[in-house]
């Protein structure tokens, strides 16, 4: 699992919490996608099953460490859903509970990760609640959660925060430059995509996705200057919700442009397609359209059976009426 430098400084913490005896029986981690939270509790967790940890690395060497790196550790648990489900039932926090309260296979501690809290129904996150009150000797539950508002309060307060800031700009552009050959508006635009999470950034700026964004600007112009619909395959895909978000992120960066705020674009490598946004549509008009954007990728995310084409068309034909009067070829 790839390791990144800006886990170090709440790597280093977490283990000095357990050097010094204050570590929380359960670490719950904000973290948005693209931080490494994953990362950072597999290391914790090798720390913590190593026989002879030398200061704050594992040493790679004990049968401890050995079954780590094999992921075949007995005491190591991952809970999750099933593939193809979205929901964490109640029994399989059962059944790992349960094996908490019996001695460990290798005699040393007994982890639990969730990599998405979010998955839990309330019945399993009950299940679990009661675990937390009053956790079995040498246990530790590594919680990971993209919103934690969204979790039983019940569950939050048995839990110890941790949130993983996103690294300043200037460093993760660094970090970036040395794993890909972009100019530096690319990296930084794929970082402002992404939240400023590093590693996300990265995999945005994989060819195909990258491409697939590139493709979307391309379009605009004649879309808007001439037949709207030009726009609709850079849209309808499976990807279809980031589409969305790269088109929204131009619309907020149009409504900054109008303001003269340019130096905070999400978008500095494309600072045409931001410029023509500007041109076409009021701010009244930008604003509006990226509300209604964001409501037409909540119905595609969640709304079941819905038809892709025909509600992006849909949306697609009502953004043109909103282009100022003259703008059409």
């Amino acid at each position: 699992m790839n390791w990144y430098p800006w886990l170090n400084q709440p790597y280093r913490y977490i283990i000095g919490q357990h050097q010094a005896g204050r570590a929380h029986h359960a670490l719950l981690i904000q973290a948005i996608a693209g931080m490494g939270d994953d990362a950072l509790v597999w290391g914790v967790s090798r720390w913590l099953m190593c026989q002879q940890p030398d200061g704050l690395k594992s040493c790679g060497l004990c049968h401890g460490c050995q079954l780590m790196q094999a992921q075949t550790h007995p005491d190591w648990y991952r809970l999750e859903a099933e593939k193809g489900k979205s929901t964490l039932g109640i029994d399989a926090v059962r059944q790992v509970t349960e094996t908490l309260y019996h001695f460990a296979q290798q005699g040393g501690a007994k982890i639990v990760w969730l990599p998405d809290a979010a998955q839990l129904s309330e019945s399993a996150a009950n299940a679990l609640l009661k675990t937390l009150e009053e956790p079995p000797a040498n246990s530790w539950f590594f919680l990971s959660s993209r919103e934690p508002s969204r979790l039983l309060a019940t569950l939050r307060s048995r839990c110890m925060a941790l949130s993983l800031a996103p690294p300043d700009e200037a460093q993760s552009l660094q970090w970036l430059s040395k794993q890909t050959p972009q100019e530096t508006a690319a990296l930084q635009t794929a970082l402002r995509l992404s939240a400023g999470a590093p590693a996300a950034a990265l995999q945005l700026l994989e060819p195909a996705r990258w491409q697939a964004r590139q493709t979307l600007c391309d379009a605009l112009p004649a879309a808007l200057q001439q037949d709207i619909l030009l726009l609709l395959p850079a849209l309808n895909a499976e990807d279809v919700a980031a589409r969305i978000s790269w088109l929204m992120a131009l619309l907020v960066d149009a409504i900054k442009w109008q303001q003269g705020a340019t130096r905070w674009l999400s978008n500095p490598d494309r600072q045409d397609v931001v410029a023509l946004l500007s041109e076409t549509f009021s701010a009244r008009a930008l604003d509006e359209s990226a509300r209604e954007w964001m409501q037409c990728r909540e119905q595609l995310l969640h709304v079941a059976a819905v038809n892709r084409e025909l509600l992006l068309t849909d949306r697609l034909l009502s953004w043109a009426d909103k282009r100022k009067p003259g703008v059409v070829a």
